[in-house]
């Protein structure tokens, strides 16, 4: 308490006791309980160790994997095609040229003929056959033709394709030639393109100089070959790509329309006589599976010369977009688009083979022909029965289709002993050189 009269300081304030008493504690007072407030910092989950995912995660996934895979069958493909690709290039349906028309189509083709004569075999199964061994048993439902004599009898034309420039012409694909005079009959010739002159390749001239009727080397001309189509003097006529399947789908039309025939890959080793199969014009399923937009291939194909089917595939590939390179553009896929617009102006479309008779390779683990370039499965599914003689057996198989597919694996060689060594290459070399099976 202040009193009058006592001296103070400026500095000095005077206080009542309770303000004295306040101020001279700390703050907080001591004799309140003393909070601090934490913000404990944000922390994300802790992810499992490396240690222990390897340890316990990996060990379950496989577990699970094994035992899906015990339980059902996978089919798993996965393709990724451009919605706007689709809408543009596999939708549209868009008019014929008029080729099937009988004042526009080619005096050498008969249609009524060709499209709706009586046919003696039944080549289209309607079914993927992916069950068992289906497509080799319906294989066998083609009988051979018999055989004729006859000297007028017009020869068939085969036609193959070798690019020069990249890779030489060896043994390896003289294997096909082989097979070839091996297997088809007398009335076939094979005629061999290519995008230069291969006269001078010694191998090729032994077989020019011994199959004097038989076989001819050619070159390719695309302008020459497209006169009267809808590519004639076309700039497309010049596409090509580095592995040769623009120009390589190109020519194979291009060289039937010209002549006629048959078309096959050079990577094919022909295993039967075609004959029975020439009364249709065809193309070949590309394996057992559904793809919708790749299900058909060209790398064995029949069509007649001048045929309208090809004529109208010519105009589709002179007026749609540009191919792609190294694309299916003027192969598989031009093959669909050309289907659905036949059927869609109700003209009978062309047949389609079933993927077995040249591509057995495709299909699944069970019923599909061994690796070529791997030694014989030791688990005797296929090599079981070796002989005609025996049901069963791969050799049974290869005799009800018609071609092996090798898809262009020349840097790869077929094993010593293997199946293709034994059951095809030895055949083709007995026969041709006339020794009795």
């Amino acid at each position: 308490m202040s009193e009058v009269g006592r001296d103070y300081s400026p500095l000095t304030t005077y206080e009542s006791e309770s303000d004295s008493a306040i101020d001279m504690h700390p703050y907080p007072p001591r004799d309140r309980p003393y909070y601090r407030t934490y913000r404990w910092p944000q922390r994300w989950p802790r992810w499992p160790r490396p240690r222990s995912c390897v340890k316990y995660t990996a060990p379950a996934i496989i577990v699970v994997l094994v035992l899906c895979y015990l339980t059902w069958e996978p089919h798993i493909e996965v393709t990724f095609y451009r919605r706007s690709w689709i809408r543009q290039e596999i939708v549209p349906i868009t008019p014929l040229h008029g080729c099937f028309k009988l004042d526009q189509a080619s005096p050498l083709y008969n249609v009524t003929e060709r499209l709706y004569g009586p046919k003696s075999t039944e080549v289209h199964a309607g079914l993927p056959m992916r069950l068992g061994l289906d497509c080799y048993d319906f294989g066998a439902t083609i009988r051979p033709l018999p055989f004729s004599s006859s000297a007028d009898r017009p020869r068939t034309n085969y036609h193959t394709y070798w690019r020069t420039d990249l890779a030489p012409f060896g043994e390896r694909q003289e294997y096909t030639l082989k097979s070839f005079f091996a297997t088809q009959n007398p009335h076939s010739r094979l005629i061999m393109w290519s995008n230069g002159d291969l006269s001078t390749n010694a191998l090729l001239a032994s077989y020019v100089a011994r199959y004097t009727d038989a076989f001819e080397l050619r070159v390719a001309n695309t302008r020459e070959l497209s006169k009267g189509t809808p590519l004639e003097n076309s700039p497309l006529l010049s596409s090509s790509d580095k592995i040769a399947w623009l120009d390589g789908d190109l020519i194979r039309l291009l060289v039937i329309w010209h002549d006629g025939g048959v078309w096959m890959d050079m990577d094919m080793l022909l295993t039967r006589d075609l004959s029975p199969l020439l009364e249709h014009e065809f193309v070949t399923q590309w394996d057992c599976y559904d793809k919708i937009y790749q299900a058909l291939n060209g790398a064995l194909m029949h069509f007649h010369k001048h045929s309208p089917y090809l004529c109208e595939a010519f105009h589709l590939m002179a007026t749609s977009t540009t191919p792609r390179p190294s694309s299916t553009d003027w192969g598989a896929i031009l093959y669909l688009r050309l289907w659905r617009r036949l059927v869609a102006e109700g003209i009978p479309p062309f047949k389609i083979l079933p993927f077995c008779f040249s591509d057995a390779r495709g299909c699944r683990k069970d019923n599909r022909l061994p690796d070529p370039f791997e030694p014989d499965p030791s688990d005797g599914y296929w090599t079981k029965g070796l002989t005609r003689a025996e049901d069963g057996g791969l050799d049974c198989k290869l005799a009800k289709v018609f071609a092996v597919h090798l898809h262009n694996q020349w840097e790869k060689s077929f094993p010593p002993g293997g199946w293709v060594e034994r059951l095809l290459l030895h055949r083709y070399d007995k026969k041709l050189a006339g020794v009795p099976e």
